[in-house]
C-alpha cells in the first residue's frame, strides 16, 4: 500500500490551516473562527478589526486536542463578539509565531428577511490516499463568484468518503480552502462522515462511529452546543435572519427525535429548515427510512423544508405530513433531496416516487449540482442547478417558489388523490403498476384486505399460485396463504393467525388481511386516507428478486 506522507497528505504544521467560519450564536454580533495546528502549538488567538479601522481586538481561543488515527493536533476556536450588524471585519488567527493571512467576513443584518444561501451535498471523493477535491473547490468558488450575495453554505452530509480517517478530512477541508475562511460552512453529518475501517490500508473492518468521533472533535467548538446529550455537534441548530436551521445527525434517532421537537418548538422564525443526510421520502426503489423516521417523524413534520442527500440525485416532494401528500405549503413538509455536488453518478438506481413533485436522476458523470436558496420574507425561491464544465449553471434541474403568504407553491402541481372506490397500492413509493389497475384493496368489516400477490409481482418477489393457495416470498421469508383460512404458514412451518380469513376477490385473486399479513414479513403497512392509497415499506435495502432455479 502507498505510504502516507504527512506533508503531501495535508497534515498539520505550526501554521494555522483548516481555517473555517461558522455560525455559533447571534449571527448579527458574533462569528466563530476555527483552525488547526500541530501538537506543538497548544494555544492561539484571533485578531479582528472593523473595515476601514485600525482598532484591533484580540480574543483567545479555546483549544482541544484531536487525536486521530495518524497524529495528534490542536483544534482552536475563538468567537469574535460584540460585532456590529451588517459590518465587514478582517481577521487573522494563530499564535505569536505563526499567524494566518488576513481574511474577512460580514455579519448579518438585524431583522434580516431577504438573503441568499447555498446547499451542496455528497461532495466526497473516494480515493483512500489521494483525496482530490480540486473540482469541488473550483465549483464552489465559481458559485460564489456568480453569487457574491451568498451568506453561508449548508451541506447535506458525506463531506468526506471516510470521516474516521484524518487523511479524508485533510482532503475535504482543503477542498473548501479559500471558501470557508470567508463564509460560514455549516455541515451535516453523513454516513460516510462517521465511517471508518479498522485496517484502513486493506479496507477491512468497516464500522460507523456512534457518536461521530472525528466530526465531533474537530467541530465541537465551531458549532452551537445546543444538541442532545452525547449527540451534540453532529446535531445543532442556528438562526440566520428569519430562517431557523435544524441540523440533524444520523446517530441516536430516539434522543434526536425528542430534541428536534424541542428545538423547533422554541423557534419563532418564519422558516424552519431541517437537514438530515438520509432522505425520508427517497427515490431509490430499494430504500427505506426505518433508521430514523419512526422516532423523528413528529419533529421532521414541523419543518417547512427538509434537506437531504445520500442518493446522489434530485427530488422535491409535495408537502407531506404523516405520509399524506398535499398541495399547499401550510399542509406539510417539503422534502428536498440535494443532488450530487461531487459530480459522481451512483448508477441507475433511482425513480420518481408517488411523493415527488419533481425528480431528476443525475446519472451523468462529471455534472455537479448545487441549490440556491433566495429568501424574501414569507417567500422562498429554490433553484437547483446542474453544472457542465466551467458553466456551473448550464441547466436548471428544478426551480420552485414557496409562498407562505399566498399558501402556494409555483409551479403549480397537484398531488394524486385517487378514486374512493379504487385505492392504489404503493411499495416503497412506487405504484404497483399494471396489475393494480383493476384489483385494489378493499375494506370489509373494518379490516383492510389487499391482493398482496400484485404488490409482490410488481417488485420481482416470489409468487406461486396453486388451487386455493398462494405462496409469497420476499426478503428471505416465504408464507403460504389459503382461501377461507385465517392461518398463514411460513416456510419453516410456523402457523400465524391473521386478522380474518383469506377470500377470493377481484379478478379471482386471493385477498389477505393487509396489516396482519404484512407484519409477518416485517413491513410497515399504512393506509393513507387523504390520497387513498395503501403503502408498504421495509427496512431491507436488497432487491427482492427471486433467482431462476
Amino acid at each position: 500500500m502507498e505510504e502516507i506522507n504527512k506533508t503531501s497528505s495535508g497534515f498539520a504544521t505550526e501554521k494555522p490551516d483548516h481555517i473555517m467560519l461558522s455560525i455559533n450564536g447571534d449571527a448579527t454580533k458574533q462569528m466563530a473562527i476555527t483552525w488547526r495546528t500541530d501538537i506543538s502549538v497548544p494555544s492561539g488567538y484571533i485578531e479582528y478589526r472593523e473595515e476601514n479601522t485600525e482598532n484591533v481586538v484580540r480574543k483567545d481561543s479555546e483549544n482541544l486536542v484531536f487525536k486521530s488515527d495518524l497524529d495528534e493536533t490542536y483544534i482552536h476556536t475563538a468567537i469574535a463578539c460584540n460585532l456590529k450588524p451588517a459590518t465587514k471585519y478582517f481577521y487573522t488567527c494563530g499564535d505569536d509565531n505563526n499567524r494566518s493571512e488576513e481574511y474577512f467576513f460580514t455579519t448579518a443584518e438585524e431583522n434580516l428577511e431577504k438573503f441568499t444561501f447555498i446547499a451542496i451535498s455528497d461532495q466526497q471523493q473516494g480515493n483512500f490516499y489521494k483525496q482530490d477535491y480540486s473540482k469541488i473547490n473550483a465549483f464552489v468558488k465559481e458559485i460564489l463568484r456568480k453569487h457574491p450575495e451568498v451568506k453561508f453554505i449548508v451541506t447535506g452530509g458525506d463531506n468526506t468518503d471516510c470521516g474516521q480517517h484524518v487523511v479524508q478530512w485533510n482532503g475535504a477541508l482543503k477542498g473548501m480552502k479559500d471558501i470557508m475562511e470567508y463564509r460560514p460552512l455549516m455541515m451535516t453529518l453523513g454516513n460516510h462522515d462517521n465511517r471508518g475501517f479498522k485496517d484502513y490500508e486493506t479496507g477491512e473492518g468497516r464500522y460507523y462511529a456512534e457518536p461521530a468521533e472525528f466530526f465531533n472533535t474537530q467541530f465541537k467548538m465551531a458549532y452551537p452546543d445546543n444538541g442532545p446529550g452525547i449527540w451534540k455537534t453532529e446535531n445543532y441548530s442556528f438562526d440566520y435572519g428569519n430562517v431557523h436551521v435544524c441540523v440533524m445527525g444520523i446517530n441516536g434517532p430516539d434522543e434526536v427525535g425528542e430534541w428536534i421537537k424541542d428545538d423547533l418548538s422554541g423557534s419563532d422564525k418564519t422558516w424552519k429548515i431541517g437537514t438530515y443526510h438520509f432522505p425520508i421520502y427517497y427515490s431509490n426503489p430499494a430504500g427505506h427510512n426505518f433508521d430514523a423516521f419512526p422516532w423523528m417523524r413528529e419533529g421532521v413534520d414541523m419543518c417547512d423544508i427538509m434537506l437531504a442527500g445520500h442518493e446522489h440525485n434530485f427530488s422535491r416532494s409535495f408537502p407531506i405530513k404523516n405520509d399524506a401528500i398535499f398541495a399547499k405549503p401550510s399542509q406539510g413538509t417539503i422534502h428536498y433531496m440535494l443532488s450530487n455536488a461531487g459530480g459522481g453518478a451512483p448508477g441507475c438506481n433511482s425513480q420518481q416516487s408517488i411523493f415527488h413533485a419533481a425528480f431528476y436522476p443525475q446519472e451523468i458523470e462529471g455534472r455537479p449540482s448545487f441549490a440556491l436558496f433566495e429568501v424574501d420574507g414569507k417567500k422562498m425561491k429554490i433553484t437547483s442547478y446542474l453544472g457542465l464544465g466551467d458553466d456551473i449553471e448550464a441547466d436548471i434541474i428544478d426551480q420552485v417558489i414557496i409562498d407562505k403568504e399566498k399558501d402556494e407553491i409555483l409551479p403549480y402541481a397537484m398531488p394524486p388523490v385517487y378514486l374512493k372506490r379504487h385505492p392504489r397500492m404503493v411499495f416503497k413509493g412506487m405504484l404497483a403498476g399494471l396489475g393494480g389497475v383493476d384489483a385494489f384493496p378493499v375494506k370489509k368489516d373494518d379490516i383492510w384486505f389487499a391482493p398482496l400477490s400484485i404488490v409482490f409481482q410488481s417488485v420481482g418477489a416470489f409468487v406461486e399460485k396453486t388451487e386455493g393457495k398462494m405462496t409469497l416470498g420476499i426478503y428471505g421469508k416465504k408464507v403460504t396463504f389459503t382461501e377461507g383460512s385465517d392461518i398463514a404458514v411460513t416456510d419453516k412451518g410456523e402457523e400465524i393467525k391473521l386478522d380474518a380469513p383469506v377470500f377470493r376477490g377481484m379478478r379471482g385473486l386471493l385477498y389477505v388481511p393487509a396489516f396482519s399479513a404484512s407484519s409477518i414479513y416485517g413491513f410497515r403497512c399504512v393506509y393513507v386516507e387523504h390520497n387513498n392509497f395503501m403503502f408498504w415499506e421495509h427496512e431491507d435495502e436488497s432487491i427482492p428478486l427471486f433467482e431462476q432455479p
